[in-house]
């Protein structure tokens, strides 16, 4: 009997040969009716993780400036250029500057926290009982604002202490708790080694900062925050701050 060398048919195999034929243009039909959300969300994905992204706060380790649902608009492109999902650099244009905001990921454990630089390379930075002293110049501490001060709830409020804390031509507001010197209120002189840098949360005493996680190298930093996109109330329903929506960080030492 003659061997049948020919390849077998999808019937011989137990396949439905209408289902072969239709396969791809079923994948050409779905890629068309589909193709401009895939792309959408693919440049989504890309423009968030080079160029720009929002960040949800759910901490207040920067409070007063920043609150619990603010989200903050990071530029990623203030100081470099990175490969998408890496911390790998392909362009540097500038670096992070005393007082900027900037996120990083924690050498600790890898989250991506937001603080305000405060040492930068070259700095050498002491605190005594929450007062500042950058390269031996003791920061000035003014009355803050009562609109900025009311956004806090009752505890807080009466519990802390809050100022214009101001270095050079810089000032930002910062919230203190009445305390004796102790080892978180209190270090130094640090020298800032190149490369490195000293974080603090405007929240001086609540705040997981260089105090506990240690300097923070160039290569972690991965954006400066400039604006409040919008923010919602967690203690209210959720209810919109609709006076804290498209507002610059660096305004927010004035009144409401």
């Amino acid at each position: 009997m003659p061997i049948d060398k020919s390849p077998p048919t999808p019937s011989d195999l137990g396949i439905d040969p209408t289902s072969v034929e239709k396969s791809p243009s079923s994948l050409r039909k779905l890629w068309l009716e589909w193709r401009m959300l895939i792309i959408f969300l693919l440049v989504m994905v890309l423009f968030r993780s080079a160029i720009a992204d929002w960040n949800q706060i759910p901490s207040g380790s920067m409070k007063p400036t920043i609150l619990e649902g603010d989200r903050i608009v990071v530029n990623k492109l203030a100081y470099d250029l990175k490969v998408p999902f890496t911390s790998w650099c392909l362009a540097e244009w500038g670096d992070p500057k005393r007082g900027e905001i900037v996120t990083f990921y924690s050498p600790h454990d890898e989250k991506l926290l937001i603080k305000r630089v405060i040492g930068v390379p070259g700095d050498v930075i002491k605190m005594h009982n929450n007062e500042l002293f950058i390269n031996n110049q003791p920061a000035e501490y003014n009355q803050l604002n009562d609109a900025v001060v009311n956004q806090l709830d009752h505890y807080q409020r009466n519990n802390h202490h809050f100022f214009i804390e101001k270095y050079g031509n810089l000032e930002h507001a910062v919230m203190l708790r009445p305390s004796t010197p102790n080892k978180f209120n209190s270090f130094g002189p640090t020298k800032i080694p190149h490369g490195q840098y000293l974080m603090l949360g405007d929240n001086r005493d609540n705040s997981k900062d260089s105090r506990l996680i240690g300097l923070i190298s160039r290569d972690r930093i991965t954006g400066r925050a400039h604006t409040i996109a919008f923010s919602v109330d967690y203690e209210a329903y959720y209810l919109p701050r609709i006076d804290r929506f498209i507002r610059p960080l660096d305004s927010l030492i004035s009144a409401n």
